[in-house]
């Protein structure tokens, strides 16, 4: 049995959840409107100010799906009233981030400025030069975007000088004069 599927969904003021043929969901709220399509398998039952999965048998494959389709719906709530925020850090000498307009600009150490531009919902905060908060209501995209920003320039681990997430930590390895 998925315990974290039946945990019943509150639904907070402001926010308005439609059930369409085939588990089709739409989310709106005060931050915006999402759209998914969820898995078939699994019923779900809106009542009153609550939401409801429930999973046809006991079987593994409907236990992962009844979870899964719950924490999908759960995350779209949270997102249109909450949003989503990555925090990355920038470290090593020269390497910058700079917002302008609706374009975040990289210097990572590349003959080249990499360019990242707002779009989808997603929008850049660069605090100052060696930070980037990335926000927006749709929690996978706003975890893909920070992981594509990352990619450009990942930690390494001698100098620790990379694109990193806020809090994450660096396993160091000593260079040649460790032995």
């Amino acid at each position: 049995m998925s315990r974290i599927g039946n945990e019943i969904i509150t639904i907070p003021a402001g926010v308005d959840v439609k059930i369409e043929s085939g588990n089709n969901i739409t989310v709106k709220g005060p931050l915006g409107t999402l759209n998914q399509k969820l898995s078939g398998a699994m019923k779900i039952e809106k009542e009153g100010e609550t939401v409801k999965v429930i999973s046809p048998s006991q079987e593994k494959e409907f236990n992962s799906l009844h979870g899964l389709t719950r924490t999908l719906l759960n995350n779209m709530v949270l997102g249109v009233t909450k949003g989503y925020t990555k925090q990355l850090e920038i470290v090593g000498v020269g390497y910058r981030a700079a917002k302008t307009g609706k374009t975040l600009t990289l210097s990572l150490g590349y003959s080249h400025p990499v360019v990242f531009n707002e779009e989808n919902g997603i929008t850049f905060e660069v605090p100052n030069a060696n930070a980037i908060i990335v926000k927006g209501i749709d929690k996978q995209l706003v975890g893909e975007i920070a992981a594509q920003i990352r990619k450009k320039r990942p930690p390494e681990p001698y100098l620790g000088k990379g694109v990193k997430y806020a809090g994450e930590r660096i396993r160091r390895k000593t260079g040649k004069a460790g032995k």
